[in-house]
């Protein structure tokens, strides 16, 4: 009997390191009896990476054909329906998932972070992907309550990476320690303006803690140029670290005392291998998280104006705040596993 094809769709072969552990770990989700075919932006580089079949998400041709090959398609993870950030975004997923239900395929919405959507025109065609579902997964209580309010069957869990499987990275140990990990992104939130704010607030800190500061961009278009500014700052205490693997990119918090993060995946990976994180937002799935996990922090558009302020307030969470307890991560563990055992009720 041949094996099913499933066809994950999402932010793949972009250079995101979030997005890559979101794929690294539906690959590791997806039951052992369905072959994976990837939609990338970098096809060549996710098929090597991940031994699997890969294509040009903006390749209409090799898209269709990946589709009448496939038994099922999975939105993979992450915050796919939105209209915030692109405006292009939830039309064409939404407009794959359409072409997959008339195709009678499968289809699974898996770990879904959904929104916000502002337009009435993209709240509609979510509201119509997600009905016609095989079944529904979310990662938030924002997402479930939406879904609650359109009477779509769905289940709620944590986000998938807290169980992603991850690896050590080579050679980390030869680096000097303690480690604090910083990973800031650009935005309109981060002004010049708060990014020397913020810079000073590295070296004063790093000062005050003789800590060695990690440099961690998620994804190098993104965050590169802002390490590159910081790093300069901190030159002999400090190094950047561009990591392509998401199971390595996930191990180096094993090494890491305290992380102070923008990305949603730098903080969920390091409070997943038991590290103290402090949060700077700019999106409301960062603020959830915050929530959730009682994480300290401040919106990016709130921050304050003192540098000074801003140094001794990690200080002080360096020196008394705590990690989450063993028990805690392994309970957010088995709950993101949930969404591994909905993949096998969809794909059966």
């Amino acid at each position: 009997m041949a094996k099913m094809r499933a066809l994950l769709s999402g932010y793949y072969g972009k250079g995101n390191g979030g997005d890559e552990a979101l794929l690294a770990t539906l690959l590791q989700m997806l039951p052992e009896d369905v072959t994976p075919v990837v939609l990338s932006g970098n096809p060549k580089e996710t098929s090597d990476r991940y031994h699997v079949e890969a294509h040009d998400r903006f390749s209409f041709s090799p898209v269709i054909q990946a589709l009448r090959s496939c038994d099922a398609l999975i939105w993979g993870g992450g915050s796919l329906i939105q209209d915030v950030t692109s405006t292009i975004s939830p039309f064409y997923y939404g407009g794959l998932m359409v072409l997959a239900q008339k195709m009678n395929l499968k289809t699974v919405a898996w770990a879904q972070g959904i929104g916000p959507l502002k337009r009435p025109v993209t709240k509609w065609m979510a509201r119509q992907n997600f009905a016609g579902c095989t079944k529904v997964s979310v990662r938030d209580r924002v997402s479930s309550a939406l879904l609650n309010e359109w009477q779509i069957p769905h289940i709620m869990a944590p986000d998938p990476v807290w169980a992603l499987q991850s690896q050590p990275m080579p050679r980390l140990w030869d680096l000097p320690a303690p480690r604090v990990a910083v990973t800031l992104r650009s935005h309109p939130l981060l002004t010049p303006e708060r990014l020397e704010n913020l810079t000073q607030a590295i070296v004063d800190f790093q000062k005050a803690t003789q800590t060695f500061i990690l440099l961690l961009p998620f994804q190098k278009s993104e965050d590169l140029s802002i390490a590159e500014k910081i790093q300069p700052r901190v030159k002999d205490v400090s190094k950047i670290l561009c990591i392509e693997e998401p199971e390595v990119l996930k191990g180096v918090y094993r090494g890491v005392e305290m992380t102070i993060g923008m990305r949603l995946h730098s903080l969920i990976m390091a409070a997943s291998e038991g590290c103290r994180c402090f949060a700077l937002s700019y999106d409301p799935k960062v603020n959830r998280l915050m929530e959730d996990l009682d994480m300290p922090g401040w919106n990016l558009g709130s921050l304050p104006e003192n540098a000074n302020l801003i140094s001794k307030t990690w200080i002080e969470h360096y020196a008394n705040g705590e990690p989450l307890s063993s028990d805690k991560i392994q309970f957010l563990v088995d709950r993101a596993l949930i969404h591994r055992e909905l993949l096998a009720q969809a794909l059966n």
